[in-house]
């Protein structure tokens, strides 16, 4: 006999338990994103690997480790997406979405990093990400970073830190970028080896170390900010201007830095401490030159990319997001019960699109029926016996709440089914 076939390590499935968290998330982030005048995009899983070593930069953790990449038949080297945003970029401008008025498009989907799997992260993981494009000002900055408010506050969750920083322009960040490798460099003997050869690569992935002996070293470390020229700076506080009149509440961080190297100006994090070392749960921040990198001529951008799975963990924290209970169990015993089950239950779906409603199968005596309504979830039985059958009628159970039986006529169960729905 065959052992069975396990997932791959890192790929989870998502069962039916958890979907409602999922769906939770995915729809209020649709509403969300529509309210703010974005469309979605829906793009393909894999792609020329140059979409992302032209973008997030071959001297990054996520091209030189952890993309899962692979040459087809042609010889061409394609990639599972690990990230969305370089994608969207490729899409906008081979279908000519750029370049005009300011656009706004938000896509959701798995992502794959070949990553060493933890609570919280994962091989395969998803996200939800919005871009804007066209808009070089800090008012855009703000729209996007009000875009996120506004989902954390639709969905309850109120424990998240937002921390913003400003990378400047590209010369800004070469000038910095030399200054803290002098820094590191200097201190060799006190780093690790993939800190130090971190540091070789790209010094500002330093920035980004978990490591706490690190940390307390890049205390005496320079900073960015003393690297802004004016109107770096004149953007930065901009922004700010604009969340304190929005009322979005924010912390600045100077040594925030973002994993992509596509970054400039704005970068920003929304952070939660209930999650231990997996505390980011959306970054983003502006590309001011991504579209060029990618082939097109120079346009603005700013993005930012929520991780599903963290904030699936920060809904299931909640008391008042629970997974739904059936609404309804048919039972039925008794000559011709089952193509009369099947009627109606297929009638009452037809007028209540909303209704959950799970018919008996394998049949069974009305106390194994009331069993397995049960274990269902349900809060009604709706009953045909052969007297209500016969008669057209329908007996309807309470089974959580104890309140009394009872009977109509099988043409008011549909509206009585609507109202009892609507009232709960």
């Amino acid at each position: 006999m065959n052992a069975p076939i396990r997932s791959i390590r890192g790929m989870n499935d998502i069962l039916p338990e958890d979907i409602h968290y999922w769906q939770t998330l995915e729809t209020t982030a649709k509403q969300v994103c529509a309210a703010f005048g974005f469309e979605q995009m829906r793009l393909p899983l894999l792609e020329k690997t140059d979409v992302f070593t032209r973008a997030i930069g071959s001297a990054t953790d996520v091209v030189s480790k952890e993309m899962y990449s692979f040459d087809d038949r042609n010889g061409e080297s394609l990639s599972l997406r690990p990230e969305g945003t370089a994608g969207v970029v490729r899409a906008a401008l081979q279908n000519g979405l750029l370049y005009g008025p300011v656009k706004r498009l938000w896509y959701s989907g798995p992502m794959f990093r070949y990553e060493r799997p933890q609570k919280g992260r994962s091989r395969q993981f998803h996200q939800i990400g919005a871009e804007l494009f066209g808009a070089p000002g800090a008012d855009a900055d703000a729209e996007i970073l009000a875009l996120g408010s506004r989902l954390w506050e639709r969905l309850g969750i109120h424990n998240l830190r937002l921390e913003i920083n400003s990378l400047g322009n590209s010369d800004e960040r070469a000038s910095y970028r030399d200054q803290l490798y002098s820094f590191l460099n200097a201190h060799r003997d006190d780093l690790d080896d993939q800190t130090n050869e971190r540091a070789e690569r790209n010094p500002l992935r330093v920035l980004d170390s978990k490591d706490p002996k690190v940390q307390v070293l890049l205390e005496d470390a320079p900073l960015l900010a003393d690297h802004l020229g004016e109107d770096s700076r004149a953007h930065y506080e901009q922004l700010k201007r604009y969340l304190d009149r929005l009322g979005i509440e924010f912390h600045e961080n100077p040594r925030l830095v973002r994993g992509l190297d596509y970054y400039c100006h704005t970068v920003f994090e929304w952070i939660t401490d209930e999650l231990g070392a997996q505390g980011t749960v959306c970054a983003g921040g502006r590309y001011d030159k991504l579209v060029e990198l990618q082939g097109g001529k120079p346009w603005p951008g700013i993005g930012f990319a929520m991780g599903e799975e963290r904030l699936v963990e920060l809904l299931r924290q909640k008391d008042d997001i629970v997974p739904p209970v059936v609404h309804a169990y048919l039972v039925a015993v008794g000559e011709n019960s089952t193509e009369s089950a099947l009627e109606l239950a297929y009638d009452l779906r037809a007028g209540n699109p909303g209704l959950r409603l799970m018919v008996n199968l394998n049949g069974g005596s009305f106390k194994a029926q009331f069993k397995r309504a049960d274990r269902s979830g349900a809060l009604l039985a709706l009953v045909l016996g052969e007297d209500e059958i016969r008669n057209g009628q329908l007996a309807v159970k309470f089974l959580r709440s104890g309140d009394q039986q009872l009977n109509m006529g099988r043409d008011e169960a549909g509206d009585w089914i609507r109202k009892y729905i609507d009232s709960i």
